[in-house]
């Protein structure tokens, strides 16, 4: 097993997408670094969408994670919004999945859970838990950097626990896993 690989953690959103990344050494987290990309300026769905896939390859492309974690939509009441960011997600999976980089999806609650060992926590309670964690010397304004940070940290406690996520290594993966959802022609 490599003793050093580097996890790009993903919330996904049609408004900002948060991110996250960490380098393992020897078990070890250290933070490499988080981030967002600001999309309430764009009013185009489809541009939002373009600017999430060519934002998660260059960071995949700069930082060569080795694996990525993402945030799964949580089912709410608003139809569109679980569409929209049905689609926020897939998008970044597709990016990931073009460089055959595996994926897992994380529950909310699962992730929470993972860093603060409740899964109702908020997100204030999260992000203070990753900063003592992972030494963080401030917190920024809008925590969603903080929900990418922190599906990368949860896929790292998670390791090796099949029963985690869903977990795809490439296309062919997606469509063994997802066979009702894929359209034969």
């Amino acid at each position: 097993m490599k003793s050093e690989k580097i996890i790009l953690g993903i919330d996904p959103g049609t408004t900002i997408m948060g991110f996250g990344l960490i380098k393992v050494v020897n078990k070890k987290m250290e933070f490499v670094q988080m981030n967002e990309l600001l999309l309430q300026k764009y009013d185009d769905p489809y541009i939002k969408l373009k600017l999430i896939f060519e934002r998660t390859l260059e960071l995949i492309d700069t930082y060569h994670p080795d694996e990525i974690a993402i945030e799964a939509p949580f089912y709410g009441k608003n139809v569109q919004s679980m569409l929209k960011l049905g689609r926020a997600q897939g998008v970044a999976m597709a990016a990931g999945l073009s460089r055959q980089i595996p994926i897992t999806e994380y529950l909310p609650k699962k992730i929470k859970m993972a860093i603060t060992g409740n899964g109702n926590a908020s997100k204030e309670q999260v992000a203070k838990m990753l900063q003592g964690m992972l030494k963080l010397k401030s917190l920024p304004k809008n925590l969603d950097s903080t929900d990418g940070l922190a599906a990368a940290v949860c896929h790292f406690y998670n390791e090796g626990r099949v029963e985690v996520g869903k977990s795809y290594t490439g296309w062919e993966a997606f469509v063994k896993q997802n066979e009702k959802r894929v359209k034969k022609g």
